[in-house]
C-alpha cells in the first residue's frame, strides 16, 4: 500500500523522505507550504495537531515525529538492515543513539533557528551565542565516538541513526563551525551523500546546497 508523506524541502521531512527512496517504497508527496503557514491551518493541525513535517499516512493512519517514523520504516523493512532486530545485543546503542539525536541535537537546532520561541525576539542573539558551543559540543562527541568505535554510530553497520545524524548534520551547514570540521563526521556524510538515493532526494526536493 503506498503512503503519503506530508512534506517541506529540507526540513525535517527529510530524513522520512530520504529513507522511503532508500528503501524503496511507494509513496506520493504532498509539500506543505511554510511561507503560506499551511502548517497551521486546521486542515493540517487534524493530521498533526504539532503543526509540523513530516506526517506520513500509513496504513490509512496519521503518523508524526521524524525519528519515530524512521524507527517504524527501519522495523517495518528488516531485509534492508538499518535497524539491529529486537534482540540483537546492538539495539539498545541503536535506540540510546536515535534519541540521542531527537532530544539533545535536533531540539537545539530549533531553539538556533527560532530563538524567540524559547527566549523572545530581544535575546536572539544571546540565545544563539549558547546554542552554537552546545551543538559543537555534541558534534565533537559523536566524533569521538565515531574515531574510536566506526566508521557508523554501530560500528560496521549502517543504520537508520546514521541516516538520522547526516540531515542533522546537513542543517550545520551554516553555522559558524559546520559539523563536517570534524573529520569523521565528514567522512560519515560524505559516504551517505554519495547513494544514489541522496541524489534522487535533492532532485525531489530541489535542494543545492550542500550537495
Amino acid at each position: 500500500m503506498s503512503s503519503t508523506l506530508y512534506y517541506a524541502p529540507g526540513s525535517a521531512s527529510f530524513l522520512v523522505h530520504w529513507l522511503l527512496l532508500e528503501l524503496d517504497l511507494p509513496h506520493e508527496l504532498r509539500l506543505v507550504d511554510f511561507d503560506s503557514k499551511a502548517q497551521k491551518s486546521a486542515d493540517y493541525l487534524a493530521l498533526n495537531p504539532n503543526g509540523v513535517v513530516p506526517t506520513l499516512v500509513i496504513d490509512g493512519k496519521p503518523q508524526y515525529e521524524a525519528a519515530a517514523l524512521a524507527l517504524l520504516l527501519a522495523d517495518r523493512h528488516p531485509e534492508a538492515g538499518f535497524a539491529p532486530a529486537i534482540d540483537d545485543p546492538r539495539r539498545a546503542d541503536y535506540l540510546q543513539w536515535m534519541f540521542n539525536l531527537a532530544n539533545m541535537v535536533q531540539p537545539l537546532f530549533r531553539q538556533w533557528w527560532y530563538p524567540g520561541e524559547p527566549a523572545g525576539e530581544a535575546n536572539a542573539d544571546a540565545l544563539r551565542a549558547h546554542c552554537a558551543p552546545r551543538i559543537e559540543a555534541q558534534w565533537r562527541r559523536i566524533d569521538d565516538h565515531l574515531a574510536a568505535h566506526g566508521p557508523w554510530l554501530l560500528g560496521e553497520n549502517l543504520s537508520v541513526a546514521d541516516f538520522y545524524l547526516t540531515m542533522l548534520m546537513r542543517w550545520s551547514r551554516n553555522m559558524p563551525k559546520p559539523a563536517t570540521e570534524w573529520p569523521h563526521l565528514a567522512a560519515l556524510a560524505q559516504r551517505l551523500k554519495a547513494r544514489p538515493s541522496f541524489k534522487a532526494l535533492y532532485e525531489r526536493e530541489g535542494l543545492t546546497e550542500w550537495a
